[in-house]
């Protein structure tokens, strides 16, 4: 009995090894014996919309299919580079579609599951960006947009936030742990997993006097990264890279 966790895999045609190793992972023998699967976003490095034609978005959608046709129900929470992902490519993935903030009950342990951008509160630059690109609005303009122009539109924001993120205090763009507590304290948890800021580690504290608990998802650009969940505990390791 054990269910997995995966984020920011941040899958790219630039990095062939990550996705191979991605794809490989969900083939072994511990993600098909697994109670279910979760992705918590940034499966890749920019979604452009479900009929994204290129070679990489079929190469997701069958390792997640074959997955979940193996039994294990594979969840998707979309991410800051992937919340354009809808339901007609989580259809051909397999994959079910879980809104941001939901509580699943773990053995027993109900957990808070977010990507985990929403914490980042002191960025607020962010924030305020993240509003204006999750209006449906702005999502529906982008997507009537021909492939190649949406293509072009993502490679320049993917850009931008290169150089955003070299320019900012890296303690800005980590969460808020005011923000993480008042959050736990709405949903009524003390167990929180997210991903987002590619810090991967296990934090222990004390909410209203009783112990808590939030977990790190890690990111996938030099090797992989994976939490395992089960009745006796859980665990976060990362996953090497074939040895050439």
């Amino acid at each position: 009995m054990t269910t997995l966790f995966i984020s920011d895999l941040h899958l790219d045609d630039s990095r062939p090894a990550i996705t191979a190793l991605f794809e490989d992972y969900l083939a072994s023998d511990e993600a098909r014996a697994a109670d279910a699967f979760y992705i918590l976003g940034d499966l890749v490095e920019a979604w452009i919309g479900d009929d994204d034609d290129a070679e990489l978005p079929g190469r997701i959608a069958t390792a997640t299919r074959g997955l979940s046709d193996a039994g294990v129900p594979v969840y998707f929470m979309a991410g800051n580079r992937d919340f354009l992902l809808g339901q007609a490519f989580a259809d051909r993935a397999g994959m079910i579609l879980l809104e941001d903030g939901v509580v699943h009950d773990l053995y027993g342990t109900p957990t808070l599951l977010m990507h985990g951008d929403l914490l980042c509160t002191d960025d607020v630059q962010y924030q305020q960006f993240r509003q204006q690109v999750r209006n449906p609005a702005w999502g529906a303009q982008i997507l009537s947009m021909p492939l190649e122009a949406r293509r072009a539109f993502a490679a320049k924001a993917r850009s931008e936030s290169r150089e955003r993120t070299g320019s900012i205090s890296e303690a800005i763009m980590d969460v808020n742990q005011q923000t993480v507590e008042t959050t736990m304290r709405e949903k009524g948890v003390h167990r929180l997993v997210h991903g987002h800021t590619h810090r991967p580690a296990i934090h222990d504290f004390a909410l209203d006097g009783n112990p808590a608990r939030r977990i790190v998802l890690g990111d996938w650009y030099d090797h992989g990264s994976v939490l395992t969940v089960d009745p006796d505990g859980l665990a976060l390791r990362g996953l090497q890279l074939p040895k050439a």
